[in-house]
């Protein structure tokens, strides 16, 4: 018998609105620390800072870490799913691209947790940010190249 990925059950009942605040998690396939190496975790960044350019999404905060991304944003148009497909499909062709790999680079779908009108973001942003301090990569925060809140 073979044993299907649960990914699948992310999708189930997603509903996405546009001026709602989401906190958005994805993974890399087999937790492969493909953006432990900075320069092709830029690759990831300019996707995010695209989709926030084209309107799709107001970004709040984001951390890339070395096999996963949070991303706490606003949506403005379009649904969850396209614009998070779209950025790890963009991405994936960018780092095949530049490094010569082929397969998948993310795990099948992604996690994401609506934040209710009455709850305060900034306790969102300090988890995303404070990312690389929990994980031992850094001392201080500022030491850790890919990260962006938008209150700083």
């Amino acid at each position: 018998m073979t044993v299907q990925p649960n990914s699948h059950r992310l999708r189930q009942g997603r509903f996405s609105e546009p001026g709602r605040a989401y906190f958005i998690t994805s993974v890399i396939h087999q937790r492969q620390p493909v953006f432990a190496d900075w320069q092709t975790g830029r690759l990831l960044v300019a996707e995010l800072r695209k989709a926030h350019d084209q309107g799709k999404v107001e970004s709040i905060a984001w951390v890339v870490m070395p096999d996963h991304f949070h991303r706490l944003v606003q949506l403005q148009s379009g649904t969850l799913a396209d614009v998070i497909g779209g950025i790890k499909a963009r991405c994936t062709q960018a780092l095949n691209h530049k490094t010569g790999r082929q397969g998948p680079l993310w795990q099948s779908g992604f996690h994401d947790r609506a934040i209710r009108d009455d709850e305060d973001l900034l306790p969102f942003a300090r988890y995303i940010v404070a990312n690389p301090l929990r994980a031992g990569l850094v001392e201080n925060v500022g030491d850790y190249p890919l990260w962006d809140a938008c209150w700083l």
